[in-house]
């Protein structure tokens, strides 16, 4: 198996990370869930940075984001399936 370009540290996660730079516009992604070593393909559908996180699934406004298998935060904009998720459609629901 090549090397991950996106993690999943849970199965109940809806959000993975880019762990390599570069990423670009559609590519076909390795992803890896950390929980128990599974793996499966996603197109990543905008140039993301390495850290950043990547819709599993179609987000809409007001969904929760769940990462660790914990909520992180809500969506304050819509993301696509393989699509950005950051500081501009993703806030916590701290404050």
């Amino acid at each position: 198996m090549s090397a991950p370009q996106l993690l999943v540290h849970d199965k109940a996660d809806n959000v993975g990370v880019v762990v390599v730079e570069g990423l670009t516009a559609g590519t076909d992604m390795l992803c890896v869930v950390t929980e128990d070593n599974s793996d499966f393909r996603l197109t990543v559908t905008a140039d993301i940075p390495i850290g950043h996180k990547v819709a599993l699934g179609d987000l809409a406004q007001g969904d929760t984001v769940i990462k660790y298998g914990e909520d992180i935060g809500k969506m304050v904009g819509p993301a696509e399936k393989g699509g950005h998720v950051h500081t501009h459609n993703c806030k916590t629901k701290r404050w």
